[in-house]
């Protein structure tokens, strides 16, 4: 299985903008066979936008359906973040739109990340898994892929793959350097961690999206320049997958 995402800069509120970016991106993922791409989180309207709440967009809106309508063309699932809006609620959450342009997946963001995050959203309550490309993978977002319990909950439920939107930002360089590949070694699970670049108001996004394979290899990463990753997904290796979970002595 190809994975595929997509490392850019904040729409900034520009929601054409950010369709037709994704559009473009989708349109060259499916021309070399990729089974997903995967957009940055929040992307529906940008992460660090002031105006947020006003912004936050329900399931079922215009943008959404144009992008579930992208995936359906190119014959590609697409994973975007977006802000939801479910009634007086907003959610932090990723929307995975089928190859049909069917959902697949609604998640929202369980582990949200400082003061902001957390006075704005309602943290949600369960994780998302759905068949892609003959394996089961599923949704995180962010700060989620950083929990050890979570990555070990999807692969002792059979995840193969972690598709991941995020917004991480300068000082924390070490999670696309080492964190993400640790956790995709530690679990054996292969990890899609997209990310902005550039900055938008008072962050400075540290780039480096990766595509990590389930014995943490690097398979692809970005610099801190806009970029389209794709990348095989290899056969997982049973002399090298780790025996954490099985190994593991409880200290009570």
């Amino acid at each position: 299985m190809k994975l595929a995402l997509w490392q850019g800069t904040s729409p900034a509120a520009d929601l054409d903008r950010a369709c037709a970016e994704a559009e473009t991106a989708l349109a060259a993922a499916a021309a070399m066979g990729a089974a997903a791409l995967v957009l940055p989180e929040l992307w529906l309207p940008g992460y660090n936008r002031p105006d947020l709440p006003a912004r936050a967009l329900p399931l079922d809106s215009a943008p959404l359906r144009r992008l579930a309508s992208a995936a359906r063309a190119h014959a590609t699932a697409l994973v975007v973040g977006y802000a939801e809006r479910d009634g007086d609620r907003l959610y932090n959450s990723a929307a995975c739109f089928g190859a049909d342009g069917g959902l697949l997946a609604n998640y929202r963001k369980v582990q949200l990340y400082g003061p902001r995050e957390h006075a704005l959203f309602t943290p949600g309550r369960s994780f998302a898994t759905f068949p892609l490309g003959g394996q089961t993978v599923a949704l995180l977002i962010c700060y989620d892929v950083e929990f050890a319990p979570h990555v070990k909950a999807l692969a002792d439920r059979g995840v193969r793959a972690i598709l991941a939107p995020t917004a991480n930002m300068a000082p924390f360089t070490h999670v696309v350097r080492h964190t993400v590949p640790a956790m995709a070694a530690n679990h054996g699970v292969s990890i899609a961690y997209a990310n902005y670049c550039g900055s938008e108001d008072d962050l400075t996004y540290v780039g480096g999206s990766l595509i990590a394979g389930p014995h943490g290899e690097v398979l692809a990463q970005a610099g801190d320049h806009p970029a389209l990753l794709i990348a095989e997904i290899p056969p997982r290796d049973p002399a090298r997958l780790s025996t954490q979970s099985a190994d593991l002595r409880a200290i009570e």
